[in-house]
């Protein structure tokens, strides 16, 4: 198949509006990819690339040779050159890598070019994300829909699922089964305002869980193996020896385990959650004072039993008789909203980060956000100052796009930076900033343009955290753009006190300011 069908069909759907349109189109490419393309090709149709790592950063993409006339590239051609850019390594890799790279944007045309910027930068916006995906591949392949999200949870690989799917239909998608040792895409929650409006979804009664600030883990057990994964399926066993005691401990043979990793004080209290990231994401996990603990609650597999299709109180059920209770993550059983609403309020007291509201006649579900598990959390918004934009890439290219965001700083006239974020803008808000922002620019660098400290933005936000990254020494976790606000003067903006405190936070670095 040619590469320039598959840039043909992602800028379709990123223009249709329909979901039934979107999954029309999709299905369509799907069916035309010959079966060695199928893997490749149905990564590009999700708007990502097959291998997880090139080593192609956004530097790479910004001097790129004219674009071809004529269209010659096939799927397999531009999967094998990507391939080939991804194991470069040693002595002269990166010439070797912008020669290769060079190669294949010489070999591209305009509308391939495009969408190989945005598989590389991240940045591809089409409308065709993994459920998009899912129900075209069960189109495509005419089995249901079912079929196709099963073998999802059990395979954990969308790619692999639609391959299974488009040569050997039902009956190839029967085949996955859950794997002791094998990750499965985890069941996700979609969230809610408040905890009314979550039972709306679940219904009542209801089971109120304890949202952790911590990291999800997948832990599987075998004997005396134990296999530690993370929500995108990274192995991180080797990182988290502490769990993997505590779960080699237990007395079963076979398990699949759904939950957190936390890091706690001394007092039994959580710890910021960059630090239980941090932990994670370097061998050992554990430093004085402080230890990274498991919490679960979930149990998909119990000694040659699968409980997947279980309903949620028989697999909790399980799990209290299979585990001590101070593994499992705080439940409650409520009627109502006011009862939901107490728990979530204890929560927030003992320092955790919300909860999730669950159905429990649910199964476990393929991972998407559905209805059965939602999750509240307390909502922060900051009025800040924007410093600089950068200029985006991929889809984003042309606009002003990566904002640099500021606190007040209550001590002087100037601005404390506090991170960056690309979230929550639409190509309205897109194209008046890029407008506004020029007509605020100070300097441009080509990459990054400053501005007049003056326009006030309204960010949301999940929690505020330590970070030698910034001159304030603190930072927004996924912090998104709700609107500008024109209302206000840069002097009226949030102040860097204000931030800390939301943080609870009150040492003041020396660093200067933005």
């Amino acid at each position: 198949m040619r590469f320039l069908d598959i840039a043909a069909t992602s800028a379709a759907v990123a223009v249709t509006p329909g979901r039934k349109a979107k999954i029309g189109l999709l299905a369509d490419a799907l069916r035309r990819l010959d079966p060695g393309e199928l893997v490749a090709g149905s990564a590009y149709l999700a708007g990502e690339l097959r291998q997880r790592q090139t080593g192609v950063g956004y530097a790479a993409l910004r001097d790129l040779p004219p674009p071809a006339a004529d269209a010659t590239l096939t799927v397999a051609a531009v999967d094998t050159a990507i391939a080939e850019i991804a194991t470069v390594a040693g002595a002269g890799s990166q010439a070797r890598r912008r020669d290769l790279l060079g190669a294949l944007f010489t070999a591209a045309t305009a509308d391939e070019q495009r969408l190989l910027l945005g598989l590389f930068g991240g940045e591809l916006r089409q409308g065709a994300q993994a459920g998009l995906l899912t129900e075209a591949v069960a189109v495509a392949a005419g089995v249901p829909g079912t079929a196709v999200r099963r073998a999802l949870l059990l395979c954990g690989d969308l790619k692999a699922v639609a391959a299974a799917a488009l040569t050997g239909g039902a009956a190839a998608l029967a085949a996955f089964r859950l794997r002791v040792g094998t990750p499965l895409s985890p069941m996700l929650a979609q969230s809610a305002p408040d905890v009314g409006a979550a039972l709306l979804a679940t219904g009542s009664p209801a089971v109120v869980d304890t949202k952790l600030d911590g990291i999800r883990i997948q832990v599987h057990r075998s004997g005396d193996e134990v296999a530690v994964y993370t929500r995108s399926l990274d192995d991180i066993t080797a990182r988290l020896p502490g769990v993997v005691a505590e779960v080699r401990a237990l007395p079963l043979h076979e398990a699949v385990l759904d939950g957190e990793a936390m890091a706690l004080d001394e007092q039994g209290r959580p710890r910021p959650f960059q630090e239980t990231s941090s932990r994670a994401a370097t061998r050992g996990a554990s430093s004085s004072g402080t230890v990274l603990r498991p919490y679960f609650f979930d149990l998909l597999h119990l000694d040659g039993t699968d409980l997947l299709d279980r309903p949620g109180r028989e697999r909790w059920s399980a799990l209290g008789e299979a585990l001590p209770g101070e593994m499992i993550v705080g439940r409650t059983t409520v009627q109502s909203a006011q009862e939901a609403a107490a728990v979530f309020a204890a929560a927030l007291t003992a320092g955790q980060e919300g909860v999730v509201i669950k159905a429990p006649e649910a199964p476990y579900d393929v991972g998407r956000r559905g209805a059965a598990w939602v999750k509240v959390k307390p909502r922060h918004t900051l009025d800040l100052v924007v410093l600089a934009v950068e200029w985006g890439h991929g889809r984003r290219k042309g606009w002003l796009s990566n904002l640099h965001l500021g606190a007040r700083d209550p001590d002087g006239d100037g601005f404390v930076m506090l991170g960056k974020t690309f979230k929550g803008l639409t190509d309205e808000l897109l194209r008046w900033q890029t407008a506004r922002f020029q007509e605020l620019a100070v300097a441009d660098t080509g990459g990054v343009v400053r501005v007049r400290p003056e326009q006030v933005v309204e960010i949301a936000f999940d929690g505020v955290q330590t970070s030698p990254r910034y001159p304030g020494g603190v930072a927004l976790r996924f912090a998104r753009v709700l609107r500008y606000r024109d209302d206000k003067t840069a002097a009226q903006a949030d102040t860097v006190d204000a931030v800390r405190a939301i943080g609870g936070i009150t040492a003041r670095p020396d660093s200067g300011h933005s």
